[in-house]
């Protein structure tokens, strides 16, 4: 097994430890573990895809980044159908209906997970 280290901002760490505790993991190295492994599955889920695919993002990210979010979404005008916007306490949630072929579901979800201030990012497959 490889050893790797990252560094995380106080508020991530303090989020982490604060949730490692709750849901019972032995160390914050399974923790880690068990989210890539979370990481890895969707991401194979989702690079399975072929064809037309009808699906369903969420995602939720800091008020303050809803212009560069916007700037991606911009970018899937010709696939986005339908868009719900949401406000809570600064942070955005959108619903998105995308429709589109699979590898520009992917492009998608990738650029999505990838932007600062996102927080969480969803796919589910009609």
């Amino acid at each position: 097994m490889e050893i790797i280290s990252m560094s995380l901002d106080d508020e991530i760490l303090a989020d982490l430890n604060s949730i490692q505790k709750k849901l019972g993991f032995k160390s914050r190295s399974k923790l880690l573990s068990a989210t890539i492994q979370s990481l890895l599955n969707e991401y194979k889920v989702m690079e399975s895809l072929k064809g037309h695919i009808d699906a369903v993002f969420m995602l939720t990210y800091k008020e303050s980044e809803k212009n560069n979010i916007s700037d991606v979404l911009h970018g899937f005008e010709d696939c986005i159908k339908t868009e719900v916007h949401q406000h809570h306490v600064g942070i955005c949630m959108e619903v998105l209906i995308v429709c589109a072929d699979a590898k520009r579901q992917r492009e998608l979800f990738g650029l999505l997970k990838k932007q600062k201030g996102v927080r969480s990012v969803t796919c589910s497959v009609l």
